[in-house]
């Protein structure tokens, strides 16, 4: 298994908050995030690695580092998983473009990420997995739903009809709706309409000859010249999107687990249909809550790797630019809010920063307890960062009766180190 990072200290705050109310996309309503036990179980879809790390992937795991804190400070546990997609088309596409190795780029993008994470203070996973490492237990799963009959196979294209090892394997939603406690579109709540044009635009092959339903999706694909491919119990191959995160988030942290973190653009088809992978395997819902986080623009665009407008944390900080007024550039905004990378706005942060460093001790300024307060009550609201920031803003306006406090709530919540 691949090394996450180094884990920042957190700083331990008088008292305790309490776990956040978290926006459900599923259900549209603010759910309590509190686990049933002591320890709360959060899976955050990690990179494929090429151009990392941008401020639109900084962005998603700012948030769920957020929720870590909060749950820290509410004195629990935290138990957290991540993935790397370390094999897929899209790395496959752009090792070819540069002609760098496929693996050479991943191992380059995957380092870069975690001193961008390190580099940020996100708080790193217990378990960090690629998805190279864990092939055999994918395709053992991946042969449980061809079991059960929520898995077929579909010849693969240019071979004879019949020949195990060369078909790829869809799943089924149809017989996965009819067995298990689970239905395409009900964490998106999109319309087959919209399921159709996003599975087209995000890794889906709607048009593909042999499938009992556009809607199917990959889970194994049988080996192809040129490609890197595995021996399994399958045949020759390596593991569809969706089914990497089933399989690593069941075995890391179980079924029902707190939170499924991730950004907005993955809710379909990814979110939606490792939801129902892991349904069909384990019998019963994959997560409580799912929580997503609004995608960042720039230059009026979505901020995407296939339109090359990135800003990337790195070169930011090759700039010079504090990794401290990153995270505030990034915490001004709502964790769910779509919103545009600006100078200005990095400027802002810039400024916030130094006035923040600069709070004065006032015997009758503002008590440190109360901004304390306000900010545990500010983030218990479905993490609402901004109003968080707003509360430490005046308090370094007016002046405070315990700075060294107000420097451990927004390292400790915030993970802004003054």
């Amino acid at each position: 298994m691949p090394e996450s990072w180094a884990r920042p200290p957190v700083p331990r705050l008088p008292g305790t908050g309490r776990p956040p109310r978290l926006h459900d996309t599923a259900t549209g309503e603010r759910l309590c995030s509190a686990p049933d036990d002591v320890i709360a179980r959060l899976y955050v879809c990690g990179i494929t690695p090429y151009d990392a790390t941008h401020i639109g992937h900084a962005s998603t795991y700012l948030a769920f580092d957020t929720l870590q804190r909060v749950w820290l400070d509410a004195g629990l546990e935290v138990h957290y998983a991540q993935n790397i997609t370390d094999v897929d088309d899209p790395l496959l596409e752009r090792a070819e473009a540069t002609g760098v190795p496929w693996r050479e780029l991943a191992d380059q993008q995957i380092d870069l990420f975690r001193g961008d994470m390190t580099a940020l203070r996100i708080l790193p996973p217990q378990d960090y997995v690629a998805v190279t490492e864990v092939i055999d237990e994918i395709a053992d799963a991946v042969a449980v739903l061809l079991e059960r009959g929520t898995a077929y196979r579909v010849p693969t294209p240019g071979t004879a009809d019949g020949g195990a090892e060369t078909d790829d394997v869809y799943f089924d939603i149809a017989s996965a709706a009819r067995t298990s406690p689970w239905r395409i579109g009900e964490e998106s709540n999109l319309d087959r309409a919209e399921m159709l044009t996003l599975s087209a635009e995000r890794g889906g092959d709607p048009d593909r000859e042999g499938k009992r339903d556009a809607l199917d999706p990959l889970l194994w694909r049988a080996a192809r010249e040129g490609e890197p491919s595995w021996e399994s119990v399958l045949g020759r191959g390596r593991p569809g999107w969706h089914i990497e995160c089933s399989v690593i988030a069941l075995k890391h942290l179980g079924h029902d687990f707190t939170v499924q973190g991730g950004g907005a653009d993955l809710i379909f088809p990814h979110h939606d249909l490792s939801a129902g992978h892991a349904a069909a395997l384990s019998g019963h819902p994959l997560a409580k809550v799912f929580s997503h986080a609004g995608l960042v623009a720039y230059q009026g665009e979505k901020m995407s790797k296939s339109l090359g407008n990135l800003v990337l944390v790195s070169e930011l900080l090759q700039r010079g630019v504090p990794a401290p007024a990153i995270r505030l550039a990034l915490l001004a905004h709502h964790y769910r809010d779509e919103w545009e990378w600006t100078q200005e706005g990095l400027d802002r942060a810039l400024r916030r920063l130094d006035a923040w460093r600069s709070i004065r001790s006032k015997a009758d300024g503002t008590s440190a307890l109360d901004v304390l307060d306000q900010v545990r009550d500010r983030l218990a609201d479905d993490l609402d960062t901004p109003g968080a920031l707003a509360a430490i803003d005046a308090a370094a306006a007016s002046g405070v009766d315990d700075p060294t406090l107000i420097r451990a709530i927004a390292d400790a919540l915030l993970g802004v180190a003054l």
